[in-house]
Parts: structure tokens; sequence; C-alpha cells
């Protein structure tokens, strides 16, 4: 594999480069790697030094993304890089994301005839941040829809909207993670800042790029219900079709607060759920909340048990029930 000359980026002298692809705007030094630790610096010149690197490979259920809207039951083939432009305290993933572990390479058509030989309707970027991959995605994307797959990302949404534009005609579905809707806790706990996932969000949407969020919800930090209620309102505001995963904290990383009680969890969903139609909650057992049902009737559609779903009331993509249309991405072998 030859070297990746970086996209988005400018020469600022002195065999430096700033990267432009997210809106850290690191200014890599000559021989150095930016924040990320994605893509380094030479002679004045951005590389993208992690393409092609990959630190997981694995088949997982698309609930587990999680994508609950979304080729519903099906498998898709997960790979994940290392490094992230955030530095989340919380991180639940912190080994690749902010680690140095062992890496593999894969080509882009090796990724794509992967995932036809493991019958996998979809491959979904995710693990560590796949935004900072972008040369790589950018790449496999086409192969993979070539041989009849959709493109997935799990993403913090932490990009600059140029790029960000490049990509969504190759994308088909995002898990988007919407932290908080709180710029001050972007900054003290992410080391980046609101804004710019909330138009990565609104630009996926109005792309038709399938969205879901989700909100991993911190005791004392990202819970209070005026937090909640106003992040589901922006979000109702450009679909009340739009999923929102509300899933339990547990201590990971440098933070440790104990665990979300899971009261906290039933409360936010509630709340949530005066604006959204669709609000799950994750990182639990109870099962009512993970089952799809009509907002027109309140049938349930989707059953799920852990990772495991089962559609029991959808017609095509109509309530089984009422008719009224359902906001799920059905597979092409079920439509």
């Amino acid at each position: 594999m030859t070297e990746r000359e970086a996209a988005y980026y400018e020469s600022v002298g002195g065999g430096a480069a700033r990267c432009l692809l997210c809106p850290r705007g690191c200014v890599v030094p000559d021989g150095g790697a930016g924040f990320c630790r994605a893509r380094s610096a030479r002679g004045g010149k951005l590389f993208a030094s992690s393409y092609g690197l990959y630190t997981s490979l694995a088949v997982d259920p698309v609930e587990k993304k999680p994508l609950y809207h979304f080729l519903p039951g099906s498998a898709i083939l997960s790979i994940g890089g290392m490094g992230c432009n955030l530095n989340c305290s919380f991180c639940q993933n912190c080994e690749i994301s902010q680690g140095s572990p062992a890496t593999r390479r894969i080509e882009p058509e090796q990724l794509a005839e992967l995932a036809a030989r493991e019958d996998c309707p979809s491959v979904a970027f995710t693990y560590n941040e796949p935004l900072i991959w972008f040369e790589f995605i950018r790449d496999c994307a086409p192969l993979i829809r070539r041989a009849g797959r959709k493109v997935v990302l799990v993403t913090n949404g932490y990009i600059n909207p140029e790029p960000l534009a490049e990509l969504l005609p190759s994308l088909d579905a995002m898990n988007i993670d919407l932290k908080a809707f709180d710029d001050e806790f972007y900054r003290e706990h992410t080391g980046g800042s609101l804004e710019p996932v909330k138009k990565t969000i609104r630009a996926a949407v109005e792309a038709g790029v399938w969205v879901e969020t989700t909100l991993l919800l911190i005791p004392g930090l990202n819970d209070a219900a005026s937090s909640v209620r106003a992040q589901a309102e922006w979000l109702a505001s450009l679909s009340k079709d739009i999923p929102l995963h509300i899933s339990r904290y547990f201590p990971r990383n440098k933070m440790k607060l104990p665990p979300t009680p899971p009261e906290s969890i039933e409360r936010a969903r509630a709340e949530a759920a005066k604006a959204l139609n669709y609000v799950y909650t994750g990182n639990m057992t109870d099962g009512e909340w993970s089952t799809t049902r009509c907002p027109e009737c309140g049938h349930a559609q989707i059953e799920r048990a852990g990772y495991a779903a089962r559609v029991v009331g959808l017609k095509g993509s109509a309530c089984g029930r009422c008719g009224a249309r359902a906001a799920v991405i059905m597979s092409d072998r079920e439509d």
C-alpha cells in the first residue's frame, strides 16, 4: 500500500501543515502527528497515516451500533481503527481511541469482498472515531455500494462542512453521538464544541442519510430535564422520527462518577418522548423501551431482546395495524 496524501489541509511553512478536516484545525509540525494521531506532516504535506490500519473487525447485529430503524435484525460488518479528534473523559472505547493498540492492514477492495463473503447487507465504520479515517472511507464506500451493500458511520459528528458534504452522498446511515445539548459540557468533557455536531446532524438529515442519535446520560453533567428536553426538541425540529438512544453511563476512562441510576434514564426517556416519536433506553435490561411502536396507534412493530430484533407488526414499511408510514429502512430482501 502506497502512502496516501490527506485531503483537506494547507501548508503553513516550515514543513508544517494545517489540517482542515475537523474544527480542531491542528497545525501539525514537520515530522509530527495531529491531535487525532491519524494524520501526520512531512515537508509541508499532510498524510493519512492510519489509512487502512484497523484494530477491530467483527460481524455485529446492526442493533449494537445502535441502529434500530435501519435494516432491523440484520448483520453488519464493523471495522474500527485508532485515534479520535475528541478527548472524552468518559470514553467507552478509550483503549483504541486514546491508546496505542496493535493494528492490521486492509485494502478497500478487501473490505468490500469481506462484506460480500460474510453476507452482511451493510458495513459500519465504528468503534473509534471513523471521520478521522476520511480518505479510507471515501475510497471504500463506492466499492461497498457497488457490491450491493450499505455504508454506515457511528461517529461523534465532529467534522467540517466541506469534507462532510463530500462524504454524505456515499453514506446510507449514521448514528451520531449528541453528547449533551450544552457547549460548556463539550468543551470541559470532550475537548470539542457542540455547534459542529449540530451542523453535521442537520446536514446528514437534509442529505437523506438515515440518522439516529445517542446520548450517554451522565449523572449531574448532562441529565437535567431542561437539557434533555432542549436536545429532543431540537432533533424534532429536523424530524420527529429521528430515533434517540439514551444510554446508561458506567465509569470508564477518566470519569469515576457512579453509574447512571435506571430511574434517571426513565425520566430522560419520558422527557424526550414528549418531542420525539422514537426514544429508546440503552445499557439496560428493560425490554419495554427497546420496542418500536407505531406513533399513531401504539402497535408493536419491532420487538427486541438484547441485540436480537424481530419484526412483528410491519407490512413493508407501514404499520401492520393502522397502515401509517413507519420510519424504518427495511432491507431490499424484505421489501
